[in-house]
């Protein structure tokens, strides 16, 4: 009963058509009452949410209402040590959903919606740095040990009463549930990862290095490192070129971002897919307009930190049951030895309970928005199981 109501309302949340009216947004206040932590508790406070705003700011402003925007709550929760803001809906079950970069909570607004009306509670937080969250100063306080922790903490307070969660991570989000899964098999039930396969740790040499001598300087990765340089680029170019020019990127050889010379021209616009709207961007410019990219370029000013304090789990495997998704346009998909990787043994080997590899054809690096209803459909058909 509970599938069948729920392809009733895929059929609903999906319908070509989407109701562009104009209403004023609500204000919500929500108590949560949970089990007493140290290290996290729910911040009692009145929330202020639409698809382009979401904060503990009162206010009166208008948005378009969208059928996969209902009833989504939203809440901030005080969780190691920092102010977590999280979007959620449903009861049952709890699927923690885990964005990457520049995504928010916001690229998950297709499945929260979809899960809860398949009987799940699906939670999206944004994460350390982003969004709504709070972004530390300290760059070295997004090692893998901060977010995982964070997570954690958020768990103890939004899933009290349940000891294992199902996850699903994309970009960033799916290497931390990856670490997630390392560091505290205890408290996953199952995971689907998608974009980001796990790779084990080399101790023979630091990532950053092995990134510039396979791709050089101009990697985006390589690009990111030094603080404040590619900031400044970013607000030069302008935020909402920066994200449309991120969001819209399908080409599957390496992310080169030499100085003055990507997303094109700075006059030529950008012309936006149909699963990414101009209203999607505002959401997302809202947000980095608040506080810039710092908070989340500092997960890749941390990737040989990460190498380090990962030391100890050298030669780990992942052991929760995984399903894993890439789109074939992906550029994580089309890297040097990815595929052979996937396809013959090798993530079988460091997942052993890796149950299946998706490739989906035609799709790019943001599945989940470019294609949310085969998405949505892998990930109810893998954690129905459980």
């Amino acid at each position: 009963m509970r599938l069948i109501q729920g392809i009733a309302n895929f059929r609903r949340l999906y319908a070509n058509s989407i109701d562009l009216n104009t209403k004023s947004y609500l204000s919500t206040t929500k108590r949560a009452f949970c089990r007493s932590s140290e290290h996290a508790k729910v911040v009692n406070t009145t929330i202020t949410c639409s698809p382009f705003y979401c904060s503990n700011n009162l206010g009166s402003r208008s948005h378009s209402s969208r059928p996969e925007m209902e009833g989504i709550e939203h809440r901030v929760i005080k969780a190691n040590g920092i102010n977590m803001h999280v979007a959620e809906k449903g009861k049952g079950p709890v699927i923690l959903f885990l964005h990457g970069f520049p995504e928010l909570w916001y690229t998950w607004r297709h499945q929260i919606t979809a899960f809860a009306s398949l009987g799940y509670r699906a939670l999206a937080p944004d994460l350390r740095g982003f969004g709504e969250t709070e972004a530390p100063d300290d760059a070295s306080t997004y090692t893998s040990l901060d977010v995982v922790g964070d997570l954690i903490a958020l768990l103890d307070v939004v899933a009290a009463d349940q000891d294992q969660v199902f996850v699903v991570g994309h970009d960033w989000g799916a290497l931390i549930a990856w670490w997630l899964c390392m560091f505290r098999p205890d408290r996953v039930k199952a995971l689907v990862n998608m974009s980001v396969a796990f790779n084990p740790r080399n101790p023979n040499m630091k990532p950053l290095e092995g990134l510039r001598a396979l791709y050089g300087d101009d990697y985006y990765i390589c690009r990111f490192q030094e603080p404040g340089v590619i900031e400044a680029e970013f607000r030069e170019m302008g935020y909402e070129r920066v994200l449309k020019g991120f969001f819209t990127y399908r080409d599957p050889l390496p992310l080169l971002i030499p100085k003055g010379k990507y997303f094109g021209q700075p006059d030529t616009p950008i012309s936006l897919p149909s699963w990414f709207s101009e209203e999607d961007c505002k959401y997302y410019l809202s947000q980095y307009e608040k506080k810039g990219f710092t908070g989340a370029l500092n997960y890749y000013r941390n990737i040989n930190l990460n190498w380090q304090l990962t030391a100890p789990w050298t030669g780990s495997k992942i052991k929760v049951p995984v399903k894993f998704i890439v789109g074939d346009q992906d550029l994580t998909y089309n890297g040097p030895g990815i595929k052979d990787y996937l396809h013959k043994g090798g993530l079988k080997k460091n997942v052993p309970l890796l149950e299946q590899v998706v490739v989906m054809e035609g799709v790019a690096h943001f599945l989940q928005e470019e294609n949310p209803d085969e998405v949505n459909k892998h990930i109810h058909d893998f954690f129905n199981k459980f």
